[in-house]
């Protein structure tokens, strides 16, 4: 059996051609410590006095001392990587915004990101059922759709935690930060009813449709604004599914146009789906807002151009406080380690963006 302790994973200095190796001993003799302590250095500065942490990272500057991934992990049976568990492609502006501030705050603390877009339950079986053999990260950030209790069974057995953004329930979760999509609805439909409108559309994605049987936490958008319209008298709500193939402008364009009674106001279930539904709309004739009302959801990058009024949401800030939860979970030497992010689970708040695509509703029959 060949035995590698820790100082011969350490990774050589090449300068011009030759290779310079600073070994952990020679750190030890300049930082006038010992081994075992610049060991604790890099793999545990909290236990470490801070002024011979500042020693010892000097040393191992002059020195060109580095410290090996892989040594590190092998030291701390850690793999030092993040699964996100995604339900579209990263390249949505949600998605993008979740990666970036999760980002900021793995990439400092020296962890990776792996991520994995999931379109139906399949996938996401796949994935759980394959972790235990791979056993390649350190905790899973799941992103806007639901795990099953088995799932979840897997990795608390691996001591792997889990931690949901915008996810549908809380439940098999050991942390999340969420907002609430229901809650979310009832503001748009609150200011669509002050400004007079009674028959109000809702348009979004069927989720019945063949891409899956993953549970999404946008179908609390819909149930939101059903019992936000129902809570007045007179106000008619009328609720419209989309299938995810064929051009969304256009199929938005017919939804309205075939609708009877016409809707006076539309909410849709994400500004991806307003923006180009309000260049569509205008381009048919329709006037915005003097002849429809139209209301977003997340606030966008274009959103604030385009004056699109719209509710507003923060992806980054919750992916960084994600991640802030999910490095507390990684740390934590409890057996219930979830105490380690407390407060558990946290609600951001989502604000009516006022702008440019809502006004007073007006009789065309006046």
């Amino acid at each position: 059996m060949v035995v590698i302790s820790l100082s011969q994973l350490f990774h050589c200095h090449f300068q011009e051609g030759s290779v310079t190796q600073a070994s952990i001993q020679a750190v030890a003799r300049e930082a006038g410590v010992s081994v075992s302590t610049v060991s604790r250095a890099f793999a545990k500065p909290d236990l470490v006095l801070p002024e011979t942490r500042e020693r010892v990272m000097a040393a191992a500057e002059k020195l060109n001392y580095r410290i090996s991934r892989s040594a590190a992990a092998l030291k701390s049976g850690q793999s030092f990587r993040i699964a996100l568990l995604l339900s579209e492609s990263i390249v949505t502006w949600f998605n993008s915004r979740i990666y970036a501030g999760l980002d900021s705050v793995f990439h400092p603390a020296g962890y990776d990101i792996s991520v994995f877009s999931m379109t139906n339950a399949d996938e996401r079986r796949n994935f759980f059922t394959d972790l235990p053999v791979r056993r390649n990260v350190d905790a899973v950030v799941v992103s806007s759709f639901n795990i099953e209790p088995d799932e979840s069974r897997k990795l608390k057995s691996m001591n792997v935690p889990i931690v949901g953004i915008n996810i549908p329930s809380n439940n098999g979760f050991d942390a999340g930060v969420s907002i609430d999509d229901h809650a979310a609805e009832h503001i748009a439909v609150d200011h669509l009813v002050a400004l007079g409108h009674h028959r109000i559309a809702y348009i979004g994605y069927d989720e019945m449709d063949d891409r899956s049987a993953l549970r999404y936490s946008a179908s609390a958008r819909l149930q939101g604004f059903m019992d936000a319209c129902n809570s007045y008298p007179g106000v008619t709500p009328m609720p419209l599914s989309l299938d995810h193939a064929g051009d969304p402008a256009n199929a938005v364009l017919n939804c309205i146009i075939s609708a009877s009674p016409a809707p006076s106001a539309v909410c849709l279930c994400d500004d991806e789906l307003a923006i180009p539904a309000l260049f569509r709309l205008r381009q048919y004739g329709r006037r915005i807002p003097q002849d429809l009302s139209l209301i977003g959801f997340d606030d966008n990058l274009y959103a604030p151009s385009l004056g699109l009024t719209t509710l507003h949401q923060d992806p980054y800030a919750m992916g960084a406080k994600a991640a802030q939860k999910t490095l507390a979970l990684i740390s934590s030497d409890s057996k219930h380690p979830s105490a380690a992010a407390e407060p558990r689970f946290e609600t951001p708040q989502v604000q009516l963006m006022l702008r440019e695509t809502t006004a007073p509703y007006v009789d065309p029959d006046a």
